[in-house]
């Protein structure tokens, strides 16, 4: 059920000279705009290519500033990547393996509830999302409560932010979750992004080059290259919330036919007790021209 709550004040808000993130219902899903300009589409229902990948629960496109389309779906060299996704290749119950959500194996999401409100400006979709597999109860139950609040803000100069919470919340005991199974260990929270020749990635501390395993690079990691429309120079930066659970500034990236991920947690499964749900915190902000580590560190604040 979408549920969609009335902002408040907002005549006066719009009289005081602020804007707001609307919601478009489409086919398949929701259309986020700030006036004319398209923010972001979240996909509702289950999407595939031909009977395959069968995936739900992400965003794409993601929009520049400019409007052109930051991310892929389906790419052929991955067709499971997707868009803005947060994902996990081993999903384990008692030490056994029930689902791939990172592959899309055995793996089957339904949004079960949604909600939209608009608040300062903002528009803000929680969703409820029940993860389940043939391997547990013969996919009649969920082994995993999923509560996403996805928050985009108005425009602000030259960028544009949005804060992902994600909650995960075990409906069973003895329930780990972990990336691949091997060095790289992929995992989390990540964006399929198109890679232009020039793309350049910053840390913390400077540029990153990328490694075939996770590299270091801090909390906060921006993507730079030509990602305008005309050619110009603009990208994302992908944000870490410090409160996040170690390692929170592992990244694996990639210039040329894959994603970029803020790997957590790596190769080692981590266990998520049934009373203590696991709540991890991003933030994207897309940006055109170039943002210095300054103002990403006001922005993120």
């Amino acid at each position: 059920m979408l549920k969609l709550i009335p902002a408040i004040l907002l005549t006066g808000l719009s009289l005081s000279g602020f804007t707001q993130v609307n919601m478009v219902v489409k086919e398949g899903g929701f259309l986020f705009m700030e006036g004319k300009d398209s923010i972001c589409f979240f996909q509702r229902t289950p999407k595939d290519k031909d009977g395959q990948y069968s995936r739900c629960n992400y965003i794409h496109p993601l929009y520049g500033m400019d409007g052109a389309r930051l991310t892929e779906d389906f790419p052929a060299d991955h067709l499971h990547h997707r868009g803005v996704f947060w994902a996990w290749h081993q999903i384990l119950i008692k030490d056994k393996p029930v689902a791939d959500g990172w592959e899309l194996k055995n793996f089957e999401q339904k949004i079960t509830d949604l909600e939209f409100r608009q608040q300062k400006g903002a528009g803000i979709l929680k969703t409820e999302v029940d993860w389940k597999s043939p391997f547990w109860k013969s996919g009649s139950e969920a082994y995993l409560k999923e509560e996403t609040t996805i928050t985009m803000y108005p425009r602000k100069k030259n960028y544009r932010r949005i804060d992902f919470t994600i909650q995960l919340k075990p409906l069973t005991d003895w329930f780990s979750m972990g990336g691949s199974d091997d060095e790289k260990g992929y995992s989390g929270f990540s964006v399929r992004l198109k890679l232009p020749e020039n793309i350049t990635f910053y840390g913390e501390k400077g540029i990153v080059e990328p490694d075939i395993n996770a590299v270091e690079a801090g909390n906060t990691l921006k993507i730079a290259g030509s990602y305008l429309k005309n050619g110009g120079t603009g990208g994302i930066v992908i944000r870490s919330n410090p409160s996040n659970p170690s390692p929170s500034g592992h990244w694996i990236i990639r210039k040329k036919a894959s994603m970029q991920n803020a790997a957590y947690p790596g190769r080692q499964p981590v266990a998520i007790p049934f009373d203590e749900p696991l709540v991890l915190n991003y933030s994207l902000l897309i940006y055109q021209g170039d943002l210095t580590a300054r103002q990403i560190k006001k922005a993120v604040k």
